[in-house]
């Protein structure tokens, strides 16, 4: 079996040969550092290697497949963690000048969940500062490039880890997301990701310890290992006050098990933001979700307006930012502009301001929950947007229209973190000049099994093969 080979497994295929004992991890890790040797350079998705610590954690990985000792869902497995997670032993900077040197001394709880589940950590994958950005551009590594097109973003801010996994470099990630940053690097890359009801994934360490805005979620290249990754992350934690164990026994074996989406309600909705959205984009994500009554899908367009949440999103992410630089406000003017333009709002903010936006979140919560009743999941372009230019910070228009401001134009993805519920971006097909359409497949709270299964189905009726850079 050659490297090239091992780098184009599923998670769970090579899972399962490490369990026969057909290959080692130390052979999978070496693969894909291969990899990684050959292709990061040109695009920049690891920022950290932790090579010698991963090669550690591999022989004893091998060691224990060899004893016959019980073994995790992903045992063996090379993994990349965001550079905002904490890493023991392993420099996590945060995408910050301020912490460019930082190490930590001890795992975030969702790394001990992947270490527990038998993944070797591998590398740091690159993020703009403090994860405040659409585009992975990082001031202390540089700008993420993307995999179809490397004078193209990866988007962000999960980009780097987006991009390790498109290309072979890692067959899992893991990434945060708060306003798409799962959702939107995974789109524009063209490969899976889910973020996951806010609770079901322990955010420890963080200073907004009652946050349900920033969540944990697995990017992978099928559905298949997004749910396996979700497995191991989720469960009840004592260590994070808004902790819930999730409903449901296994997303895996849920998503293993569907084989069709024969009786699922489904909405498709083009722009739920009121922003525009791209045509060839809305064409090929209305033909691929209309496709799904071949499936047995009852697949109805409607129309759907939950622009109202825009405004208290932006008042909700003023706070965020406030709270989560708390401890960096004395460092405020030397924050990147991103970051800076964000805390600047998050003080000027007043309670009534407060007030309003979490009334119309209400609201529009309920207007969610009606849709709930009628449909089981709605389906809408996760990108309004084609990839852009890596050099440019956000797009500034849609179809000609101007943007109000730099996350505008993801207010799609937004607006379904500003109501805690969960959503998966899936490849919808590809534009006539070759690069990924990735579709948001959202659900009402803890419905992620039925997200993955629909989105295997997607990927499956509407593959999209390996980027040109791999």
């Amino acid at each position: 079996m050659t490297n090239a080979s091992l780098t184009r497994m599923s998670a769970g295929d090579l899972v399962a040969l490490v369990k026969s004992r057909e290959i080692t991890p130390l052979e999978i890790l070496d693969a894909h550092l291969s990899v990684i040797d050959r292709i990061n350079p040109h695009l920049n998705a690891i920022v950290t290697l932790a090579a010698d610590e991963a090669r550690a954690a591999a022989l004893k990985a091998g060691d224990a497949v060899m004893r016959g000792e019980d073994t995790g869902p992903l045992h063996g497995l090379p993994i990349g963690i965001k550079d905002v997670t904490e890493t023991a032993g392993i420099r996590t900077t945060y995408g910050s000048p301020l912490y460019k040197d930082h190490v930590p001394a001890e795992d975030a709880e969702i790394v001990r969940r992947l270490k527990a589940a038998g993944a070797i950590v591998t590398a740091k994958t690159n993020t703009p500062e403090f994860a405040t950005g659409a585009n992975t551009v990082s001031p202390v590594f540089g700008a993420t490039r993307n995999p179809w097109n490397p004078k193209l973003s990866s988007a962000g801010s999960s980009g780097g880890a987006a991009v390790a996994v498109a290309t072979g470099m890692l067959p899992l990630a893991q990434g945060t997301d708060f306003g798409c940053s799962v959702r939107m690097p995974a789109a524009f890359c063209g490969i899976v990701g889910i973020r996951p009801t806010p609770g079901l994934t322990p955010n420890t360490p963080t200073p907004l310890a009652w946050d349900p805005g920033s969540v944990h979620g697995p990017l992978a290249r099928t559905a298949e290992d997004a749910a396996r990754m979700l497995d191991t992350l989720v469960g009840f934690s004592r260590r994070s006050p808004l902790s819930v164990a999730p409903p449901w026994t296994s997303a895996l074996a849920d998503v293993m098990a569907a084989q069709d989406a024969k009786g699922l309600r489904i909405a498709y909705v083009s722009d739920i933001a009121g922003i525009g959205v791209d045509s060839e984009i809305d064409a090929i994500c209305r033909e691929t979700a209309l496709a799904l009554k071949d499936a047995g899908a009852n697949v109805e367009e409607i129309l759907f307006d939950a622009s109202e949440g825009r405004e208290p999103y932006q008042v909700w992410r003023g706070l965020w930012m406030v709270g989560t630089q708390y401890a960096n406000l004395a460092h405020l003017e030397a924050f990147g502009p991103n970051l800076k333009g964000n805390v600047k709002a998050g003080l000027n903010i007043t309670p009534l301001d407060l007030a309003k936006a979490e009334n119309a979140r209400a609201k529009l919560f309920q207007k969610f929950a009606d849709l709930f009743e009628r449909y089981d999941l709605l389906l809408m372009p996760a990108s309004p947007v084609k990839q852009y230019p890596v050099e440019q910070n956000f797009p500034t228009e849609i179809n000609g229209k101007p943007l109000a401001n730099y996350t505008d134009w993801i207010a799609a993805s937004y607006l379904i973190t500003l109501m805690s519920l969960p959503a998966a971006s899936v490849p919808a097909g590809k534009t006539s000049d070759g690069l990924p359409v990735g579709m948001q497949i959202v659900g009402p709270r803890f419905e992620e099994p039925r997200i993955l299964s629909l989105a295997k189905i997607v990927a499956r009726a509407r593959p999209i093969g390996w980027p040109p850079i791999t």
